[in-house]
């Protein structure tokens, strides 16, 4: 959604866009956090667990170890999650068939098609906007679009299988609950008793229609299937928001270290803080001021998810008329002609009616209603002080294929070496220090094998082509201008060299180079441009030549 908005409008439309997605990320993993003591409170029987401060301390816990987890490694659990997600869907299923065979009342259901003793038309205006949360998930297929080998076949088909399939357990299994708690003084206690855990209530439900034994062994598994399956949801969600966060920082909107990757970790460790801090937050700020109140944080989530989805229906409809000729390897059907374009029906009749339903929102919901601004006045002010630290309008697009306009280079350091290559690498550094007003840093590292000392002159021909190399750069920096050092660095490894004498002259950029020969190998860089990625003190822009430029000979 963030973007298409951004494409089709600006990058300030990309950033509200984005801004309350987070909002809606962060709130799934409240939710999932605040929901799992409660689970495991039906799979243990500590009841303890469901009522305060249990339930905060439990979810804080939670959030605060997956970041923990996360800070440390990357850990791939794709086929444990397949497992989890199959088991879940087979548990959903052996309820709905026990529900349908045991509890099923075909006459309570129908009463539920008429406001019930104590229910107004408000109420259903109040509850239309908290259905929004079945949004939940469908931002985590648009996520794997750069990791499916056709997302213009593949995205669709996941998109739809996975509406359908939520559609279909989601209302059997209400049929089910409806029946086993029919609504009683315009409530039911699916939404008191088992708000936090209602696949745990709909079990409960089944007590002397079923063995006592087997009643027990299905709260064990509904509470501990549902607490994986939660923890499975936050997780997610928190790598959701550390990959847009990474996105919004490439194209300028975040500060720059949120779009910095680690080793480890995949995604920004300064992302993952910050996303576990806030999300805490959340659930202290719920659990102590809203009183654990599950409905304010989704009517929340509404207005985030709501605006989002608007946004991105808008977008899709500005596409159609300013980029007609780009690929789309999808088009959503059946479209309608309105001035010479074809226009998707879906977006034409979405767009309305989520801005219908947000309205509401924010009309009966005092969540949406004041959180939800609120939250969109801190973003703009952070892209406010983003844009305007980095010099740039606030309705600039920035390309992140690109060096962040208005970064604050003062020292390029170059590590020279012979041949086209190194000439390339050199006149790259002078264009960058000439363009910022730094001053480049050229070193020539000569390796000295260990059978020889570090100290003493070095042989005459290796002088000699040192000396070339030095004078060739200050040449090159005097013609553009740009103050230039040059030196010779004696090492055992030039690998190590490069990062020590980054570290040593504070430099805040490596420009290095990467022939074609490495990427026909096994490995995409060289081991000492693949050595400085991982333990350079500052940024490294990687000069990677295409095949046939700048072919190197032994």
């Amino acid at each position: 959604a963030a973007t298409f908005t951004r494409r089709a409008f600006n990058d300030l439309w990309g950033f509200g866009t984005g801004w309350v997605l987070f909002l809606d990320y962060l709130i799934v993993i409240a939710l999932s956090a605040l929901f799992v003591p409660h689970y495991l409170a039906a799979a243990t029987g500590l009841d303890a667990l469901r009522d305060g401060p249990w339930d905060v301390v439990v979810a804080v816990c939670v959030i605060g170890g997956i970041v923990l987890v996360r800070l440390v490694r990357h850990t791939r659990v794709h086929r444990a999650a397949l497992a989890l997600a199959g088991a879940d869907l087979a548990l959903q299923a052996l309820l709905v068939i026990l529900g349908m065979a045991l509890v099923l009342s075909p006459g309570t259901l129908r009463e539920g098609l008429d406001l019930s003793l104590g229910q107004e038309w408000s109420d259903l205006a109040f509850a239309l906007p908290l259905a929004m949360l079945a949004y939940t998930g469908l931002e985590t297929v648009a996520n794997l679009a750069e990791e499916t080998r056709e997302p213009g076949h593949a995205l669709p088909r996941s998109m739809f299988t996975a509406i359908g399939l939520v559609v279909v357990v989601t209302v059997l299994i209400a049929m089910v609950g409806l029946s086993a708690f029919p609504a009683e003084n315009g409530s039911t206690a699916l939404a008191d008793e088992w708000l936090q855990a209602p696949m745990v209530g709909i079990v409960t439900a089944f007590d002397g229609e079923l063995p006592d034994g087997a009643i027990a062994v299905l709260r064990v598994a509904v509470g501990m299937l549902g607490a994986l399956l939660l923890l499975a949801a936050a997780t997610t969600s928190i790598s959701g928001c550390t990959r847009l966060a990474r996105s919004m920082a490439d194209h300028g909107m975040l500060p720059r270290g949120f779009g910095r990757v680690q080793r480890r970790t995949l995604v920004s460790r300064q992302a993952l803080v910050a996303t576990g801090a806030v999300a805490i937050a959340i659930v202290l700020a719920t659990g102590v001021f809203a009183g654990d109140d599950a409905a304010f944080l989704a009517s929340v989530y509404s207005f985030g998810v709501l605006l989002a989805f608007l946004a991105a229906q808008l977008a899709v409809i500005r596409l159609r008329y300013t980029e007609p000729g780009l690929v789309r390897p999808f088009l959503a059907r059946p479209g309608v002609r309105l001035r010479g374009v074809v226009v998707p029906l879906p977006a034409l009749i979405g767009a309305p009616l989520t801005f219908g339903v947000w309205v509401l929102a924010l009309v009966t919901h005092s969540g949406a209603r004041y959180a939800g601004p609120a939250w969109l006045a801190v973003g703009l002010a952070v892209y406010l002080l983003v844009r305007v630290n980095a010099r740039q309008g606030l309705l600039a697009d920035i390309d992140p294929r690109q060096l962040p306009p208005g970064a604050s280079f003062r020292r390029v350091l170059v590590p020279m070496k012979l041949g086209d290559v190194g000439e390339e690498m050199l006149a790259t550094a002078i264009a960058i220090a000439k363009e910022r007003g730094a001053r480049v840093d050229a070193i020539t590292v000569v390796r000295v094998p260990r059978s020889f000392a570090l100290e003493g002159p070095l042989p005459p021909g290796v002088q000699a082509r040192v000396d070339a190399t030095l004078t060739e750069a200050r040449l090159l920096a005097t013609e553009n201008g740009v103050e230039l050092t040059a030196e010779a660095v004696v090492a055992r490894e030039i690998h190590h060299a490069i990062v020590a004498e980054a570290a040593g002259r504070e430099a805040d950029l490596i420009v290095v180079g990467s022939s074609p020969r490495w990427r026909r190998q096994s490995r995409f860089f060289s081991p000492t441009v693949d050595y400085v990625l991982r333990h350079a003190p500052c940024e490294v822009l990687v000069v990677a030549f295409p095949e046939g430029v700048f072919e190197e000979t032994a």
